[in-house]
């Protein structure tokens, strides 16, 4: 058996491993749909059945939301998929696994053009598929694998161009794509192309006009349409409320400082010292302490190796981002990095992918420990990792490398069970209400009592119940671009409401008012943090004039909802 067919078998029993990280179970873990992931579900649903965004826009370059514009590749690739399977897990999931598999070859076909060498790109590959970071967000709808994915064919075909340019165009596409699936790619991919054209320009300009007119003409017709609607269309705003630039507490704290110095100087104080204190405590100096702060938050060994990312949608409890082992193969791979690897136009390439991969996160109010945004840094980082255990330890002796390989392996195996535990057996309980656990139930009660009241009122104390309903109903996408009624509701304000189906929460009498209010026939769910006890464990705690109707109960046992109608007795 040759060396190179047994390294084709290893890499096919790593994507098959990969696939089964990333596709087991996943109807059940994460435990239920997150109201994002229900979004992308039901504008592919509108898509399918409308051609339109469940606002009524037509084929649209960015999705309105209910929060917020989307970019848009995502969501249409999720359309062949959620007409195969409905707005279910694997519907709405399964393209993000497709893609997260997809990634792990990507990676290894990146390493080998990089670093030359069959084994650091076999070893990429392994660290990919087994990492924690990867295998949560391969597994839930979002965005960020696809992003990944686009972003390591489009820089392996840039390198499978420098030759003869036959692939530019490509690149470009793949690239440029970027832009079509995740916001921070807006920033980081054209950096990334300046970067590619500063480092590589002699070879670029030696790749024929042909192949030149192409790669323009690539990037125009991918590019233009969602630059325009980005900077002309809205596709901006998510940026606009998230942004440290317009946090609004700016102002407030910069104030106080400047309030706390002239307490502190006194009344006498002179220019000089008022100077002093208008240049140390100024919007710009806030804005890039922010900045400095989350860069150093994301390459924290908190962030890295010990908790991770503390929103338990995007890493779980108790675990970083990468498996602490893999902390000193990092060190080793940045040092040998650093010293041995002799392409120092690749070098460059991947100091810069670790800076400036952090930017788009970093200028962000809570981007440094936000592991959806800061996903474009885990290639790189992988790159160190992999090099570290294959360049890093050839600084020992044979003896002594055998020796510290073994132990990290033996490290390894015990981190990534110990991991695989926690995912499958603690996580789905820790994580029952970061998933939004129970809304799909809510909807199945609603189905069940329906025709026995005039009014269903969904509360929206825990989450606005809208997308939950239009999605778990299904509420047909035409019906829901009318767009919703409001009416006024005794006890509950104006609200709200498609037909029948209320989305509002009780007003000032609270559920201990309630009961003498609420008219017949009106239904109310209540979500738990409502209500002050565990009716399952004190039912005769049920407020006064209510009738407890039915409950939803979490996958641990805990309460999520209850039903109450006004008891009539």
């Amino acid at each position: 058996m040759g060396k190179a067919f047994k390294k084709r078998v290893i890499l096919l029993l790593i994507l098959f491993v990969a696939t089964f990280l990333r596709l087991w179970k996943l109807e059940a873990v994460p435990v239920s749909l997150f109201s994002d992931e229900l979004d992308v579900g039901y504008q592919a649903y509108s898509i399918i059945h409308t051609g339109k965004d469940y606002f009524g826009n037509p084929w649209p370059v960015h999705f309105q939301s209910f929060a917020d514009t989307r970019t848009p590749l995502y969501i249409y690739a999720s359309v062949p998929t959620v007409s195969a399977f409905g707005i279910t897990a694997w519907g709405v999931r399964l393209p993000a696994a497709f893609f997260g598999i997809l990634g792990v070859w990507a990676i290894y076909l990146l390493a080998k053009q990089i670093f030359n060498d069959e084994k650091t790109a076999i070893i990429a590959s392994g660290v990919l598929a087994l990492s924690p970071w990867h295998i949560q967000y391969s597994r839930a709808g979002f965005e960020v694998t696809m992003l990944l994915t686009f972003l390591l064919f489009g820089l392996y075909f840039f390198f499978r161009s420098l030759g003869n340019g036959k692939w530019l165009w490509l690149s470009t596409t793949f690239l440029v794509s970027c832009l079509w699936i995740y916001s921070t790619a807006k920033l980081f991919v054209p950096l990334l192309l300046v970067a590619l054209f500063f480092l590589f320009r002699k070879q670029i300009v030696k790749m024929g006009r042909v192949n030149l007119f192409k790669t323009v003409l690539a990037g125009l017709i991918v590019g233009v349409p969602i630059v325009l609607s980005t900077f002309l269309g809205g596709g901006g705003l998510r940026f606009g409320y998230l942004s440290v630039f317009t946090d609004p507490t700016t102002h407030t704290e910069v104030s106080y400082s400047r309030l706390t110095d002239a307490a502190v100087e006194g009344a006498s104080r002179n220019i000089f010292e008022k100077a002093d204190s208008w240049f140390i405590h100024n919007k710009y100096t806030q804005w890039t302490a922010r900045i400095v702060e989350n860069y150093f938050k994301s390459y924290s060994t908190e962030f890295l190796f010990l908790k991770g990312d503390l929103n338990l949608r995007h890493s779980i409890e108790g675990v970083g981002q990468f498996y602490k082992v893999e902390a000193f193969a990092l060190i080793l791979g940045l040092i040998s990095l650093t010293v041995f690897f002799k392409d120092k136009k690749l070098k460059a390439l991947i100091f810069f992918w670790l800076t400036i991969g952090v930017l788009p996160s970093a200028i962000t109010r809570d981007g440094g420990a936000h592991a959806t945004r800061l996903i474009l840094i885990l290639p790189p980082l992988i790159f160190l990792i992999s090099y570290g255990l294959t360049r890093g330890v050839g600084i020992f002796s044979p003896r002594l490398r055998r020796l510290a390989l073994s132990g990290y392996m033996a490290l390894f195996i015990f981190n990534f069970w110990s991991y695989q535990h926690s995912f499958w057996v603690h996580n789905p309980w820790y994580s029952e209400r970061s998933w939004h656990a129970g809304y799909k139930e809510v909807v199945e009660l609603v189905k069940k009592y329906e025709s026995g009241f005039e009014k269903i009122i969904i509360s929206n104390a825990d989450q606005p119940p809208s997308i939950f309903f239009a999605s778990y109903y299904p509420v047909p996408p035409e019906k829901w671009q009318e767009g919703l009624d409001e009416d006024h509701v005794q006890g509950f304000g104006n609200t709200s409401h498609l037909g029948k189906y209320y989305f509002g929460q009780v007003g000032e009498e609270g559920l201990l008012g309630l009961g003498e209010i609420i008219e017949e026939g009106t239904l109310y769910i209540a979500a738990q943090r409502e209500i002050e006890g565990n009716l399952l464990e004190s039912p005769q705690k049920v407020p006064k004039g209510l009738k407890l109707i039915d409950k939803v109960i979490y996958p641990s046992g805990e309460p999520a909802f209850w039903a109450f109608a006004k008891d009539t007795k």
